[in-house]
């Protein structure tokens, strides 16, 4: 085998960095808008670090712009446990658990996030993809004859070649693989989320959908695929705004903490709103029809430093008031050096000019970029939640540790 630091050898950054570029390629092709989107991005990326001169203080120009995060859904843990074998070849692992049933109004998935954990991966590469798991083990949103069905049919789908997840286990294992393996490699784990255009059996993917458009997304269809990329934005505002003008119909509002002259904290998220994509339903007395879907859309981030268990107890309060905004400064000071003092923020070394980015995500935010793109709601029916779903659970069924943020925050600022 050829050592690590040769120059015939690519190690899991590598990899990551191409898988990152390979989905967004793919991605940019399938929808035009995230085109645009990255695009627009990048010129207020730069604009804002000519403007500010701390502006890079949350990672540079070059590592904010190229920054991405995916998000997938899959149907069940078997599934869940493919795509951590698949990550893991890049370096991704599980980090935190999310529970969007609690949303309100809910949404039927728990989900946890993989990406980079070390300091220098995350500064290599931080690709991450948010990955959500449907909630059929739960009465609220699935009767017992509905869960049996669909996991009937989550079972007899085959989302990723068992070669490639082979291929991902071994090249987990040695770190890396060959220059010249490459290519092919991560050619095929990009393939593996393309959108399918195989006919879609329409009347149980509207059954489905009376539950939850998520829960049609996730079952309704015999593959799994990119549900939307996203590029970080440093002024996720101005970002809004030139989008507008572009004529791109944005979601109503920037989800998270709200704009403030103070340090900007953990996640902000905002999306233009899904499009109609042209596919072909498959119709109850066989024949084939054209149709249209909006599952997927384009989401941007912008994010700030990350807070201490301290911190996101003070966020939550603030942002259960009316208008969070409001009453922001009763809640957090103004600037990182009391942040730092007051143990609401996490820092290296405890230097206020240091800030620690929150690499992680918000349930509440991604469930609000998950509603604001669905026609309707999901329909919750009046049963009592029993399906036991937490994170020691989700550990257990992938077989994988589930990296707890907090411990890597504590970890970082030492």
């Amino acid at each position: 085998m050829t050592p690590a630091n040769g120059k015939n050898w690519l190690v899991t950054w590598q990899l990551r960095a191409q898988f990152a570029a390979g989905l967004s390629a793919m991605y940019a092709h399938e929808v035009p808008a995230y085109a645009t989107l990255v695009e627009v991005s990048g010129q207020v990326n730069a604009d804002h670090v000519a403007r500010h001169r701390d502006a890079e203080r949350f990672g540079s120009l070059q590592r904010v712009t190229a920054e991405r995060h995916g998000a997938i859904r899959v149907g069940s843990p078997a599934e869940l446990a493919a795509v951590a074998d698949l990550f893991s070849a890049f370096g991704m692992l599980p980090v935190g658990y999310y529970d969007l049933r609690a949303a309100a109004p809910p949404v039927p998935v728990v989900s946890t996030a993989f990406r980079p954990t070390a300091a220098d991966e995350l500064a290599h590469n931080p690709f991450r993809v948010f990955t959500s798991l449907l909630a059929t083990r739960d009465p609220v949103f699935f009767d017992a004859d509905l869960r049996s069905r669909v996991e009937g049919f989550v079972a007899r789908r085959q989302l990723f070649d068992p070669a490639l997840l082979a291929r991902a286990r071994t090249v987990a294992a040695e770190g890396g693989c060959a220059a010249h393996e490459a290519r092919a490699f991560v050619a095929a784990a990009v393939a593996a989320f393309a959108l399918s255009r195989e006919p879609i059996d329409k009347s149980w993917y509207d059954e489905l959908a009376r539950v939850s458009a998520v829960a049609a997304d996730i079952a309704g269809v015999g593959s799994t695929h990119i549900n939307h990329l996203t590029p970080r934005v440093l002024d996720i505002d101005e970002l809004y705004r030139r989008m507008t003008d572009r004529g791109v119909a944005m979601i109503d509002a920037i989800q998270g903490p709200p704009r403030t002259d103070g340090p900007a904290v953990l996640l902000r998220q905002t999306s233009f709103r899904a499009l109609a994509e042209p596919c072909r339903f498959r119709l109850a007395n066989g024949d084939i029809a054209d149709g249209s879907l909006r599952v997927r859309f384009g989401e941007v981030e912008a994010r700030g430093v990350a807070l201490t268990r301290k911190g996101r107890e003070r966020y939550d309060a603030a942002m259960g008031a009316p208008d969070p905004a409001a009453v922001w400064s009763e809640y957090f000071p103004s600037t990182d050096a009391q942040l730092a003092a007051d143990g609401l923020a996490y820092y290296r070394g405890g230097d206020p000019s240091a800030p620690i980015v929150y690499e992680d995500f918000l349930p509440a935010s991604a469930a609000g970029i998950f509603r604001s793109n669905l026609d309707r709601d999901t329909a919750a029916r009046d049963a009592t939640e029993d399906s036991c779903y937490h994170a020691e659970w989700l550990a257990g069924a992938i077989g994988r540790d589930i990296h707890d943020p907090y411990a890597l925050y504590e970890e970082a600022s030492r």
